[in-house]
């Protein structure tokens, strides 16, 4: 039997961190434009996190940043997808990375998430344009879905169910 290198509070807190960390990263390139790692890393450093280049670069990978646009800053996949077939893949991108939990009451729909990232996936959904959702709510970690009826609403937590699934 193996012993862990941490402990489970230790790995909460260190998992945790991650999350704020890369919710900060997401807020600040979407507020200003940030043309290199180290404009980041310094506007990240103000917001309270002293990252290394190395975390900052696997950081940037894991939330699939590019650089594009009209001023070659970073862009979050959801800013970077102008076309409806682009933000449906990146909408099954952000369910299978994001999603936790699905509930279902008559025509709404709740989603739950990790902490900081119901504003990633809201915004995907948002983008998406599906013809099963009139509106969404993010908050933290929870999004309330809007669906005319209850049989869209269904519909809509089976797209989520295949998007899962692949």
């Amino acid at each position: 039997m193996s012993t862990p290198l941490y402990s489970e509070p230790y790995r909460a807190v260190a998992t945790n961190m991650k999350t704020q960390r890369q919710a900060v990263i997401v807020d600040v390139v979407q507020r200003e434009p940030i043309r290199s790692q180290e404009q980041l890393r310094r506007r990240v450093k103000a917001e309270g996190f002293d990252v290394t280049q190395a975390t900052l670069s696997r950081d940037i990978r894991e939330l699939g940043l590019v650089k594009g646009g009209a001023e070659g800053a970073y862009q979050t996949p959801l800013q970077a997808a102008p076309n409806p077939a682009n933000a449906t893949s990146v909408l099954q991108r952000a369910v299978g990375e994001y999603l936790g939990r699905v509930d279902q009451v008559q025509q709404l729909v709740v989603l739950r998430t990790g902490p900081g990232q119901a504003q990633l996936l809201g915004v995907a959904l948002d983008r998406a344009r599906l013809p099963e959702i009139v509106g969404t709510i993010a908050g933290d970690d929870t999004i309330l879905v809007i669906a005319p009826d209850a049989r869209r609403a269904k519909a809509f937590v089976k797209r989520l169910q295949d998007f899962s699934a692949t």
